[in-house]
């Protein structure tokens, strides 16, 4: 069972149930429960998520929405900056469907945001 301090905080409409059966598993249940979950992903059609974290980005949480999903993220920027991480910053990601019917995710800030008022 993981009762490190640092167990991430689960993303928010997960059930309890749920949360608390993955926490008890080994690394090895873990490995194999993530292969499961998005072979079940495949089998359903889903649509990719619009969200692709960059490098330096650190999703903190995920909220999917009707017409919006909701990010809220730290980033990190290049090496020697002595500001980083910046954020924590909430963001509404839409998708854009453009002209030649390609889509892409249209991120919009909407405010800093202090984690312990979430």
């Amino acid at each position: 069972m993981n009762d490190a301090p640092d167990t991430p905080t689960p993303p928010e409409g997960l059930p309890e149930q749920l949360v608390s059966d993955l926490n008890a598993l080994t690394t090895e249940e873990l490995r194999k429960t993530i292969i499961h979950a998005q072979e079940l992903l495949n089998v359903q059609d889903e649509a990719p998520s619009p969200i692709e974290p960059q490098p330096g980005d650190d999703i903190i949480r995920v909220t999917e929405h009707d017409t919006y999903t909701e990010v809220v993220k730290r980033v990190y920027c290049n090496e020697g900056c002595d500001n980083c991480p910046h954020g924590t910053y909430l963001y509404h990601v839409t998708q854009e469907r453009h002209p030649d019917g390609t889509e892409t995710a249209y991120w919009r800030f909407i405010r800093d945001v202090e984690l312990d008022d979430e």
